[in-house]
């Protein structure tokens, strides 16, 4: 049965093998993007955690940049801000309100930044012939997801003039972290092939190549199911562990719609995380017991030391419920899957036993 690629899949597979020799330069600036979309996820973070989502209503993606310089304009943002739920629900002042202002307007210019690193060196790159052809088609198809997740952010900032919505909605902020954590993927993996383009033949090593492979596909499935946890405030029900509230099986379990229903989230994160930790500890083993490079034996120390303190962390947070403790487990989690995403690149050349 042949398997069918999309057209624009089939592209990116092509461009990702088409360079002969390495491109430190075009590498580095791929894993540059790939870090500020880890500072994205540190202001986004930080920015739902305190509950400033939606303390801006407007949306100018040129001219945003520019803060309120006087009275009136603060005045203008504020009386935006106060036809929102959040702030008919809960009745903040003035000044109260700049502390939810600055560091939504960080994260939003720092997004602006991030294409700005990208437009500039990409328009360099593509003049001077560094970046041509396919490639080309390929970096520009990364940038259209991240003007993508950008227009999806603004769109789920809005839901917040929707009556009795208070924070972002499940169903928009997961999709919106999952998606981030695609092109994060996408970024890491380009990069690190400009920089080794043809892959290092590693022998023995074929099924460490699968299991890096499920590794990384369970960690950013268990951080889909974190996302609908965070957004959800799931953190606020079933303070015990292994068990929740006495029960293997929560009451509830299965109440609509099951991207809102805390114990079903919460009872799903938990399971993913257990089946995800034992993988990727599996895989860990079998890779430090394996004849590595010492680079890539390297990365699957660290992606057992990072899937640990993960999993810890993750209980913690849920015994404790603490919301803080939440945040660094999120940010944990990108760092374990873009570990998780190296090491599987790393095994790109793994080869059968020996004979």
């Amino acid at each position: 049965m042949t398997q069918y690629n999309p057209p624009w899949l089939k592209t990116g597979l092509t461009a990702l093998r088409a360079p002969l020799k390495a491109d430190r330069v075009l590498g580095n600036w791929c894993l540059i993007l790939a870090a500020m979309v880890f500072g994205m996820t540190i202001g986004g973070g930080h920015a739902r955690t305190i509950g400033a989502s939606f303390s801006i209503q407007v949306w100018h993606p040129v001219t945003g940049f520019i803060p309120p310089l006087n009275g009136k304009d603060w005045a203008a943002q504020f009386a935006l801000f106060q036809n929102t739920a959040l702030y008919q629900s809960h009745p903040i002042s003035l000044a109260q309100y700049k502390s939810l202002f600055w560091p939504m307007f960080l994260d939003r210019n720092w997004g602006r930044l991030m294409a700005l690193v990208f437009l500039l060196p990409f328009t360099w790159f593509t003049i001077a012939g560094r970046l041509r052809g396919k490639g080309v088609v390929w970096m520009l198809f990364i940038f259209a997801l991240g003007a993508g997740q950008a227009t999806y952010g603004w769109y789920m900032v809005q839901q917040g003039l929707k009556p009795g919505v208070l924070t972002p909605p499940p169903a928009w902020a997961g999709p919106h972290f999952l998606s981030a954590m695609a092109i994060l993927a996408l970024l890491l993996w380009t990069g690190l092939t400009y920089r080794t383009p043809q892959p290092l033949a590693v022998p023995g090593t074929a099924r460490l190549k699968h299991g890096a492979t499920a590794s990384a596909l369970l960690i950013f499935i268990t951080m889909g199911f974190g996302a609908f946890v965070a957004t959800s405030n799931a953190i606020t029900v079933y303070h015990s562990f292994p068990t929740m509230g006495g029960y293997w099986l929560p009451p509830g379990l299965l109440a609509p719609p099951l991207w809102a229903n805390k114990a079903f989230v919460q009872f799903g994160h938990r399971l993913l995380a257990t089946i995800t930790v034992l993988t990727v500890l599996a895989t860990c083993i079998a890779g430090l017991r394996a004849t590595l490079p010492p680079a890539l034996r390297d990365l699957f120390l660290l992606l057992a030391g990072l899937v640990a303190l993960q999993y810890l962390l993750g209980m913690a947070t849920i015994v404790l419920g603490s919301n803080g403790l939440g945040y660094v487990h999120e940010l944990n989690a990108v760092l374990l899957f873009a570990t998780a995403i190296a090491a599987r690149h790393g095994l790109r050349g793994a080869q059968g036993a020996m004979p």
